[in-house]
């Protein structure tokens, strides 16, 4: 069962991985952007260098949270006064939520996204669509 201590460690968690989650987006369109309006942007090798620029920008900025944070929260999982048991239940979900979220944001988001950008340049090149020629066949 999950104790109400528990559920507020993962409320917590879900606000800190989306903040990082959302700056990450953020710094990511940013690269995309600039190497659209610099004319940087022709291939999918172009948009896989502008999300390598952008996320690249936001490792060590997101190293850092997540250091600080399992950091401040170790010893409230070593601790052992008053409370500790009800603190220890809202600190675990939070380390171990902090990891995945690291791997999440630096690797599966950029991942993602970039995807998704090499699709709509591929789509705005129209690589991919039928060709008037082949239709009636």
């Amino acid at each position: 069962m999950c104790s109400i201590a528990s559920a507020v460690g993962f409320i917590a968690l879900a606000g800190v991985a989306t903040e990082i989650g959302v700056v990450m987006l953020v710094y990511l369109d940013e690269a995309h952007e600039r190497h659209r309006r610099d004319g940087r942007l022709r291939d999918t090798a172009d948009v896989i260098d502008a999300v390598q620029e952008g996320a690249g920008e936001r490792v060590r900025p997101v190293m850092m949270t997540v250091v600080a944070d399992i950091g401040g929260l170790l010893p409230i999982l070593w601790g052992h006064g008053t409370g500790a048991s009800v603190m220890q239940r809202i600190a675990a979900p939070m380390v171990g939520g902090m990891l995945s979220a690291t791997v999440l944001v630096l690797l599966v988001v950029p991942t993602l996204y970039s995807v998704w950008k090499e699709r709509q340049l591929r789509g705005s090149m129209g690589v991919g669509a039928p060709s008037s020629s082949t239709e009636g066949v």
